[in-house]
């Protein structure tokens, strides 16, 4: 939705292009006159921001999906095996 009015924006690269290509920061308007803010210090904060999202939102899978659905089929029929063994020998 576009009003009348222009915004002030910051675009940074993703350092990770698995997850998005580019992250757009819309600037508050009072964000340079507040506290002798820089525009340097809203870029810093904005990769900041945007390094943070791609750490804590990695492409890596947790160790129990790891692997195909035929070896941990595999795995759990072994699995099985061993303690029926276990069961009948003692």
């Amino acid at each position: 939705m576009v009003r009348g009015t222009s915004r002030r924006v910051i675009v940074v690269e993703s350092p990770d292009t698995n997850l998005f290509e580019q992250a757009i920061f819309i600037v508050r308007n009072d964000a340079l006159s507040k506290d002798g803010v820089t525009a340097q210090q809203l870029v810093d904060e904005a990769c900041r921001v945007a390094r943070s999202y791609t750490r804590s939102h990695s492409t890596r899978r947790p160790l129990l999906r790891c692997g195909s659905p035929v070896f941990w089929s595999a795995a759990g029929a072994l699995g099985i095996a061993l303690v029926w063994l276990l069961t009948a020998l003692v």
